[in-house]
């Protein structure tokens, strides 16, 4: 199985621990450390990263041009979105309706999807997958799990936060590929200088190179 295959199981095992947490239950109608989003609602979004990627695979290889992992960046909406801008409203709105079962339902069904997966990947070709709700392209089945295991990881942190649990720990090689992407789209939001002095120069280093 290819490692990033092998690090998106993992993280997504991760997630399942996570919404397992009694925590998350306790705190699941309050607000979340997210605008906008309550607990549940960041829970289901936590969990959407694994549970659309069963149906994504099932389903027939798309025929919208397949792009590259940056470009897939420069498209989407949500970046620089506002709050109540269509985009993230529906995000939010996916997330509740994910989440309408409530912690117990919704952590069984995403571990129920990690096992579908831990089937399906390693028999998995590279090939291309599409989530609908992005638009009218697809990716490569590895870059896809990047950018799953990259919601994972920074939502993980997002809910652990919310509910005052440890943010769970990342699997060496997820850590390369998340901070890999999030530097890459640093260097496109900021320009190399600003990302460059940020991790080498304090005394130099801007306010924020945040990804988003």
């Amino acid at each position: 199985m290819a490692e990033v295959r092998t690090d998106f199981l993992a993280l997504a095992r991760s997630a399942v621990a996570l919404l397992r947490e009694p925590a998350v239950a306790g705190a699941w109608h309050g607000p979340s450390a997210l605008p906008g989003f309550r607990v549940a609602g960041l829970a289901g979004h936590l969990a959407y990263q694994v549970l659309v990627l069963p149906d994504a695979l099932a389903a027939p290889e798309p025929r919208e041009e397949t792009v590259p992992l940056l470009e897939h960046y420069r498209r989407v909406r949500w970046i620089g979105a506002a709050l109540d801008e269509e985009a993230n409203v529906r995000i939010r709105n996916e997330g509740e309706r994910a989440a309408a079962d409530g912690p117990v339902a919704l952590a069984d069904r995403t571990a129920r999807a990690v096992d579908t997966l831990q089937t399906a990947l390693p028999r998995a070709d590279d090939r291309a997958v599409r989530i609908p709700l992005w638009g009218a392209w697809s990716l490569g089945l590895d870059d896809m799990l990047t950018t799953r295991m990259m919601e994972l990881a920074v939502h993980a942190d997002d809910l652990a936060v919310s509910v005052g649990v440890p943010t769970p720990p990342l699997p060496a090689g997820a850590v390369d590929t998340v901070i890999a992407l999030l530097s890459r789209l640093a260097v496109h939001r900021h320009g190399p200088t600003a990302v460059l002095r940020a991790l080498g120069r304090a005394e130099r280093a801007p306010a924020s190179i945040a990804a988003f």
